[in-house]
């Protein structure tokens, strides 16, 4: 058996990273982008008031001083004139700042009568005024990689960039394993159980930009198996679900082999998810990464969270990391561990996080009621209330 750490190595060894293809820019949600981009303008391109009042010259503004309203400048129509000596322009939030003017006195320091202002006897100290190029300069980069967020789209979009270069989603296919499964609204035999594994991965991957394609069941004979990997050709990462521990039914590992996957590894001392192996299909396969999941329900979910999704991330462009570790206290104790990096079912909350009473690998419920993988080290001690612990967001 080979360790986390040394798994995600091996794995990471395997990826191809995918092409770039242009998208617009509403398609770049959640997409790596590929290429950096420059942006061409400023923005603001002017100064413009922060708030709403009357822009006039800063070495005449003081309390009592009386200016003549000239014009008016809003947000999509400026003033075209200049403010001379004793003058001063209406102005809302957002207008250009109009030539000759270099403060906002805001309307609530200001007494109007017809064309007349006063100012009042208490006026704020700032100007007001959002400087020309205050959020980013023509020439400043948005750097790639970089999975772009709702965020980052508004800065394209104020940089007037309709269209970015990103990774091209990965297709994956998913294969589940096993004559004991049906699909959830068949009618399983006394002797079968829904399929559940696909559903969430299919999900997972998704989230994580992935486009995937689940496919039939494959049964436990070599021939469905076959027929099985045919059917994921033309996809960068193949998953199959259950069928690669060493049992007499499991032939997930053989007939890859037969069918000419070089094994990068087998076995990972992790609870749980221990059956674990990768590759790479042959050529004549068309030579995608192959991930072989274990069959217990959360080994393979908490697997797709531990290995896949670093690996997916990697194939979009982004830096070969593991999952990133995040950091709580305790709020209830924790027994030792024993040999394997264990993860935990637990549940972050305002009080801290707790692993959840029961850990067997069949059990969806507590899965699904969990938030949070914890991170386990090989021989940890025994943990108190308050210890901190590294978890994985699920």
């Amino acid at each position: 058996m080979i360790t986390v750490a040394e798994a995600l190595e091996a794995l990471f060894a395997l990826v191809k990273p995918v092409t770039a293809e242009t998208v617009p820019l509403r398609a770049a949600a959640g997409r790596v982008l590929a290429e950096t981009v420059t942006a061409q303008r400023d923005q603001p391109p002017f100064d413009g008031s922060a708030m709403d009042g009357y822009a006039l010259r800063s070495d005449q503004a003081h309390p009592g001083a009386r200016f003549r309203v000239v014009g008016e400048s809003a947000a999509g129509h400026g003033y075209d004139g200049a403010a001379g000596p004793g003058e001063a322009i209406r102005i809302f939030t957002g207008a250009p700042l109009p030539a000759g003017t270099d403060r906002v006195v805001i309307q609530e320091d200001v007494a109007r009568q017809g064309d007349t202002i006063t100012l009042g006897d208490r006026l704020d100290t700032g100007t007001n005024v959002r400087p020309a190029g205050a959020d980013f300069r023509r020439g400043d980069q948005m750097l790639a990689p970089r999975l772009l967020s709702p965020a980052d789209l508004a800065l394209l979009a104020s940089m007037n960039v309709p269209q970015v270069r990103v990774g091209r989603r990965p297709e994956v296919a998913l294969i589940a394993t096993g004559d004991e499964l049906v699909l959830p609204g068949e009618s399983p035999a006394p002797d079968q159980i829904i399929a559940s594994n696909t559903y969430a991965l299919d999900a997972l991957f998704r989230s994580l930009g992935a486009r995937t394609r689940m496919l039939p069941i494959a049964r436990d004979t070599r021939a469905s198996l076959r027929s099985a990997f045919s059917l994921a050709q033309g996809a960068d990462l193949v998953i199959t679900i259950g069928g690669a521990s060493v049992g007499d039914h499991d032939l997930v590992g053989a007939v890859a082999e037969e069918l000419g996957v070089e094994r990068s590894f087998y076995k990972v001392a992790m609870r749980p998810g221990k059956p674990l192996m990768a590759g790479r299909m042959s050529a004549r396969m068309g030579g995608a990464m192959m991930i072989g999941l274990p069959g217990n329900p959360v080994s393979a979910i908490v697997c797709g969270h531990v290995f896949v999704a670093p690996v997916l991330r990697a194939m979009q462009g982004l830096p070969a990391n593991p999952a990133p570790l995040y950091s709580a206290r305790l709020s209830e104790p924790l027994a030792a561990n024993g040999t394997r990096e264990h993860y935990l079912r637990g549940r972050v909350t305002p009080d801290g996080i707790f692993a959840a009473d029961r850990q067997d690998s069949s059990l969806l419920s507590v899965l699904s009621e969990a938030n949070a993988l914890i991170l386990r080290e090989p021989d940890a001690p025994a943990a108190a209330i308050g210890d901190i612990v590294r978890y994985i967001p699920i």
